[in-house]
């Protein structure tokens, strides 16, 4: 089966991170159709615009799309890359898995998937400055925003994956005991779909600062965690740090009619065109992508290959303390498909 998608490869070091998954996917047996398109400081550029309408038809039309790390251009003018996206396609569950790989770290039994509602919270984007006397910026209040709707699908989606993939907890992570009304909604509606899984998935609670210290003590402890925008922002590098940073996690945003698998890290300006760069986070969201489209087994293959290469380390990327360029680490992880 040959799968249609779009292929942004993004900034700095995105082509060449991008371009080392392709290669790796088509490598495994997996056969696409890429359309590719400019976002970031190369779609500026070209068409004046960091997320052209020529890129959001084709991710419209495909419905799935494999994204390298972006550059959103500071000024006015210029609209949020990632919040676009999540305004166009509804997409509203951000899922960013941890899982421990790299040895010698600290954390060993690290297997953490965390669900971010992707398009309510403090990100909806409802801000502005109060005026006292002559001051036009005397004060600024942002408004969050949670909906039952949003609350709901959210809690349902983290509870149906880990019925998918087998898991055995979910935690609703919240700040009810403080702000009762928007994270009072959110926890309440978590309790009434959790009901609906009781038998198949274990739920608990916890507020999110002592979540934060748990997770830099006892990781272990957490399986499936679902929260609102702005902890699940937070809370997702955190979860990244404890299995060796960024550039081992992927991202997938999700939403009814389209799918976006992206790097979570930055464009790397100081490395890009030396061939250095990690290319991991890509391939790990390409691996979201084959299980988004129903190609779980092949997506396992892959997935496996990556963590046996990192676990041999013997061609591992200078961030993780080897010497390999992004070409040996990509024929490493090819070696052992």
């Amino acid at each position: 089966m040959t799968l249609n998608a779009t292929l942004i490869p993004g900034d700095g070091i995105g082509p060449e991170v991008t371009d080392a998954t392709v290669r790796l996917l088509e490598a495994a047996g997996a056969s696409f159709n890429w359309d590719r398109q400019l976002a970031g400081m190369a779609a500026v550029k070209e068409h004046g615009d960091p997320m052209p309408d020529n890129t959001l038809a084709s991710i419209k039309s495909t419905a799935l799309a494999l994204k390298g790390p972006l550059e959103t251009p500071v000024g006015k003018g210029f609209r949020s890359i990632n919040v676009a996206l999540r305004k166009e396609f509804d997409l509203y569950a951000n899922v960013r898995p941890a899982k421990s790989v790299v040895p010698g770290l600290r954390f060993k039994d690290v297997d953490i998937i965390l669900v971010r509602e992707n398009t309510e919270g403090l990100y909806i984007g409802i801000e502005n400055y109060i005026r006292i006397g002559e001051d036009h910026k005397a004060a600024a209040q942002s408004i969050a925003v949670v909906t039952r709707y949003g609350a709901e699908r959210i809690h349902r989606y983290a509870f149906e994956l880990a019925v998918k993939l087998g898991r055995k907890k979910v935690t609703l992570v919240h700040k009810a005991n403080i702000l009762k009304y928007s994270q009072g909604l959110f926890l309440d509606v978590g309790r009434e779909v959790a009901k609906e899984y009781t038998g198949r998935v274990a739920v608990e609670e916890r507020i999110v600062d002592a979540c934060a210290m748990e997770l830099v003590a006892k990781p272990e402890k957490y399986d499936v965690i679902v929260t609102t925008n702005l902890f699940g922002d937070i809370l997702s590098d955190l979860t990244s740090g404890l299995v060796g940073g960024l550039g081992l996690t992927p991202g997938a945003n999700i939403g009814k009619d389209a799918a976006i698998f992206e790097a979570v890290h930055g464009t790397a300006p100081d490395i890009a065109g030396k061939g250095i760069a990690n290319p991991t986070a890509v391939m790990l969201a390409g691996c979201q992508l084959l299980d988004h489209a129903g190609m779980a087994a092949l997506a396992t293959k892959v997935r496996g290959a990556i963590e046996a290469t990192l676990r041999e380390g013997k061609a591992l990327t200078g961030d993780l303390g080897g010497t390999a360029t992004t070409r040996a680490y990509t024929d490493a992880v090819i070696a052992h498909l």
